[in-house]
């Protein structure tokens, strides 16, 4: 079987030739969260505080999980899977954790099935793309602003509604705004806009992903005096910035080249992507 060919469903190795589609609520319904990992020198990054939000999530939807899905138990299924995919350097990987059991909306079991699945990236480190991206803001439907707002849900149209407004555009990303009309991310990122060196980005009240590369782009500029606020962004704020870059555990982060006229600078993105690289080359990543 060729490398990467291999999951983990509730804690069996099998391989992806084979199907698991019963009592699959996860594509049934979109009845669960996930969590995309990013992993470096083979080992996965970041992947406590990704398990600690999916467990967060998994509270909200109130699965029932029993006591072993631990922190602990979670790392030990992602790294035997990346063992066993023969991933030795840059790669990804995704955990979703979904209800299981028949049933439609009135499900008949609360108890929480996972899945599991890890690759090859061609790249170790995070890297900057070279060309910034060109984007617009997707306006026919809104984000909703509520308890799930912060997690990652299998549910994922408005992204996919989004993404095809992009690629209909010839745009590389698109901006989602709230009910409110406020830009809070684009379709899989969390969004910084940088004026006069300051960093601006939505606060998860206004209902965007609760990311942990946001988190982690804020603690590093923060430990780099670079001054960071949490901030409500109107459509505006984008033509007044000097640059906007977005986030995510996988591409690290990617600047933005233009918006409508406005074209935009990647100063600040590669300064903190290249201080996130230097620290993470050095410590323990998991």
């Amino acid at each position: 079987m060729a490398k990467g060919e291999y999951i983990i469903l509730n804690g069996e190795m099998l391989g992806t030739n084979q199907p698991f589609m019963k009592d699959n609520r996860a594509f049934r319904f979109g009845d669960g969260v996930f969590e995309s990992i990013r992993i470096v020198n083979g080992l996965p990054y970041n992947l406590q505080f990704h398990i600690e939000r999916m467990l967060e999530g998994v509270n909200v939807l109130s699965l029932e999980i029993p006591n072993h899905f631990s922190v602990d138990y979670f790392k030990g299924q992602i790294k035997s899977l990346i063992e066993k995919n023969s991933i030795q350097a840059g790669g990804k990987a995704r955990i979703s954790l979904f209800r299981g059991g028949e049933g439609a909306y009135f499900s008949e079991s609360n108890k929480a099935m996972f899945f599991i699945e890890a690759s090859h990236l061609p790249n170790n480190y995070f890297t900057l793309n070279e060309n910034g991206l060109m984007v617009d803001i997707y306006s026919e439907m809104n984000k909703s602003v509520n308890i799930l707002s912060k997690y990652k849900s299998i549910n994922s149209l408005l992204p996919i509604m989004a993404a095809n407004f992009a690629k209909k555009n010839k745009l590389q990303e698109c901006f989602i705004l709230n009910a409110k009309g406020k830009i809070i991310e684009s379709i899989s990122s969390n969004i910084f806009i940088v004026s006069n060196g300051v960093l601006y980005t939505p606060p998860l009240e206004d209902g965007c992903i609760g990311g942990i590369m946001r988190m982690n782009v804020i603690n590093t500029a923060i430990e780099n005096g670079i001054t960071v606020y949490e901030n409500t962004l109107s459509p505006q704020n984008l033509l007044a910035a000097d640059e906007i870059f977005l986030t995510n555990a996988i591409q690290g982060i990617q600047w933005i080249g233009g918006y409508k006229s406005k074209r935009y600078f990647n100063k600040i993105s590669k300064k903190i992507l290249e201080l996130i690289n230097q620290r993470e080359s050095k410590d323990v990543l998991v």
